[in-house]
Parts: C-alpha cells; sequence; structure tokens
C-alpha cells in the first residue's frame, strides 16, 4: 500500500521505472535517460518500486540445494509436496520467500480448469503469500476458510485471509462468521449446528487443497499477541505439552490434538482429510522450529512450504 507521503505522480513514476527495469531489462542509465531524470533520481526510483512493492519478484530457476532438501523432506516424512526457497541470513522476516512461493503454488491451483473447493487457515504468513496474488478470474472454484472472522473484541479479525483473497480472486468465497475460540464447547456445539456454519464446515471437509499457517506458542505466539489466549492459559499449555498449533488446533511435540478446554473451545473447522487432499503448511523461522516439526511428524499437514534453515533442522531431528 502507498504511503501517503508519496504522491500518485511518484509512484507512477516508480512503477515505470520498476518496469523497466526489472521487465524490460534496461539500466538505469538507460532508465534516466527514456525518463529525462538523473540516473540517482533512477536508482531512487527503481528503489520505491521494491519499497512500495509495486514490483513483485519470482525465481522460476529451481535451486538444486533447495530440491535437495525437499526431496529429502519427502521421504523423511511421507510428505506430498515440499517446496524449500533459499533461507536469507541477514532477514528476521518469517514470511519473505515462503509468500512469493506459497502464492505461486496457490495461483497454480486456481488456474487450474476443473472446479475445485480451495481452504484457507488464518495467520501472518498465509495473509502475506495472499497478498502476492495477482487478479485471477476462476468462478467454478469455490474458496472457504477454516476460521473464524471474528477477532476477540468482536471485530474482524486482522489476519483472516478469505476477504483479502477475494479481492484478488474471482471465485465464490465462503467465510466462516464465527470467533476462532468461543466460550464453551456447549457453545461451538450451538453455532455449529447453525446451517450457515453448517454447510461452510461441509464444503471445507471436500477441500481438494488447503494452505494453512502453522503458529508457535508462547506469550509472543499469534494466540497471545491476536488476544485469543491469556498468558495464564498460554503457559497452561505449554505446561500440558502443547507446542503448536494450525488453524487454533493445538498440538503436543508428536503431532496430536490435544484432549483439553482449549480446544474443545476450538470453532475453526477440523484440518481436512490428509489421505484425501493435500494440506500445505506455510512457515519458516526458530521459533517455529517446534511446531513445525510436529505438524509433519504428526501428519497435521502432508505439504510444507519453508526454508533451507527450517528443512535443514527437520532433517537432523
Amino acid at each position: 500500500m502507498a504511503k501517503r507521503s508519496e504522491t500518485p505522480a511518484r509512484l507512477d513514476d516508480a512503477a515505470r521505472a520498476g518496469w523497466l527495469y526489472y521487465v524490460a531489462g534496461r539500466t538505469q542509465d538507460e532508465i534516466a535517460a527514456a525518463m529525462g531524470i538523473s540516473r540517482q533520481s533512477a536508482q531512487r526510483l527503481v528503489s520505491l518500486a521494491v519499497a512500495e512493492r509495486l514490483i513483485k519478484v519470482r525465481l522460476d530457476h529451481p535451486i538444486a540445494a533447495c530440491l535437495e532438501l525437499g526431496s529429502q523432506l519427502r521421504r523423511k516424512f511421507g510428505l506430498k509436496h515440499v517446496e524449500v526457497v533459499p533461507s536469507d541470513p541477514g532477514s528476521s522476516s518469517t514470511t519473505i520467500g515462503i509468500a512469493e512461493a506459497a502464492a505461486a503454488e496457490i495461483e497454480r491451483w486456481l488456474k487450474r480448469t476443473e472446479p475445485i473447493v480451495l481452504a484457507v487457515g488464518t495467520g501472518r504468513t498465509l495473509k502475506a503469500a495472499v497478498d502476492q496474488l495477482p487478479a485471477i478470474e476462476c468462478p467454478n472454484h469455490r474458496i472457504v476458510s477454516l476460521t473464524g472472522n471474528i477477532a476477540p473484541d468482536g471485530s474482524a479479525a486482522y489476519y483472516n485471509v478469505i476477504f483479502s483473497m477475494a479481492d484478488a480472486v474471482k471465485a465464490r468465497h465462503y467465510p466462516m462468521p464465527l470467533p476462532v475460540l468461543v466460550s464453551s464447547a456447549e457453545e461451538r456445539e450451538l453455532l455449529h449446528g447453525q446451517q450457515l456454519v453448517r454447510s461452510t464446515l461441509d464444503m471445507s471437509a471436500q477441500a481438494d487443497v488447503t494452505f494453512v499457517g502453522i503458529g508457535e506458542l508462547g506469550i509472543d505466539g499469534p494466540l497471545c499477541v491476536d488476544g485469543f489466549l491469556e498468558k495464564d492459559e498460554m503457559m497452561e499449555l505449554m505446561r500440558g505439552g502443547a507446542v503448536g498449533e494450525i488453524c487454533g488446533w493445538i498440538f503436543d511435540a508428536d503431532g496430536r490434538l490435544l484432549d483439553n478446554p482449549i480446544n474443545e473451545r476450538v470453532a475453526s473447522a477440523p484440518i481436512p482429510s490428509r489421505e484425501a487432499s493435500m494440506v500445505i503448511g506455510l512457515a519458516k523461522g526458530k521459533r517455529k522450529f517446534k511446531a513445525i516439526r510436529a505438524a509433519v511428524v504428526g501428519h497435521q499437514i502432508n505439504g510444507l512450504i519453508t526454508d533451507e534453515e527450517t528443512a535443514e533442522f527437520l532433517l537432523k531431528n
């Protein structure tokens, strides 16, 4: 999104310079000459195009080391789909690289000619991936959310991606009109019995492919930061062996869903069948190592998009 301080005309110039540099393959000197500006101005405009995300770059050349890591992960954990992207040692981002790879994979599914049901979870990585999607016309497909779109305070949940997808993807969208967590198992049963919710749950169970984030636990984890769990609730979960969550469903180090009061309150749809469909997790980074390992060991997912550093950890542990 453009900053308020940048005028539309300057962003137009940045887009033009970015196109000339990345698409047309022109040098900065050539861009300066073509636009009637100095080389320094051309350089700043190209940088602005990247900073404002006017330019989105995808790497089409397969990197041998990443391919080999992916192959080893498939064999070790019985995964159906693995994509490993290069690691950036100087970056602390948990989304760069895998967001772009996930966007490309989502786009491949949406460009299929036969009708599909595509299910989505929630989270920062998945939202970053959806933000990378181009406009796609696919009226035969259906996109369904596994998680509720209501935050604890009653507002729209920021990292619920179904509405972001609706902006880019022209397909029928089916949100889950619930919070991620409800107050009790009885309330969940009552809400899940509503016709609108029931039809969304039934559709999610038929998903051909599902894209989910994998969340780490802790007071800095998404469930706490986004206000779904109190700190004492989170610490109690971790003392009980919890290490990660997908769509609010909490699991232990072996990837088993925990039988506890929190999971009884999760209003999300169950994760679709890994035997009958593809469930692809998007995650990387040291903070998520334990959660990612548990998800693949316990077959909560059967596909993974991650980076080299995480892949190497999984292969050693």
